[in-house]
């Protein structure tokens, strides 16, 4: 977002979905309410993403685990990096927004860094 009421309001991406999983943007500038509880939501959704690739490396080093074990994982991991990826759009498009030498990428992505930095910012933030 513009942040402290420098430029015109702006569109954020939502960390959740709404009816049909359709995408959820508020309107504003970044410091209303809804702002603050999508903070809370991306901070909550990233520290169970975290806590859920430390439970995988664990399950993952098992031998013994069986196929259900490892299905319900792959459930468990493809909803967590589904949340990640709306979390990183949202703030990839802030960050366009507010450095302007940060274009979205040209294949899809709207994080505007190059996807090593992104990955490494990421691992950073999930530690």
């Amino acid at each position: 977002m513009s942040g402290g009421g420098h430029g015109p309001p702006s569109a954020r991406l939502l960390p959740w979905v709404g009816d049909e999983g359709k995408p959820c943007y508020v309107v504003g500038e970044g410091t209303g309410r809804v702002s603050r509880l999508a903070d809370g939501v991306e901070s909550i959704q990233l520290g169970m993403a975290g806590d859920l690739l430390e439970h995988a490396a664990a399950l993952l080093e098992e031998r013994g685990a069986s196929a259900g074990e490892l299905r319900y994982l792959a459930n468990r991991l493809t909803e967590s990096l589904t949340d990640v990826k709306r979390v990183a759009e949202s703030r990839g498009a802030r960050l366009a927004r507010t450095d302007p030498a940060r274009d979205p990428d040209p294949d899809g992505g709207s994080s505007g860094l190059p996807a090593r930095e992104a990955s490494k910012r990421a691992q950073k933030n999930l530690k």
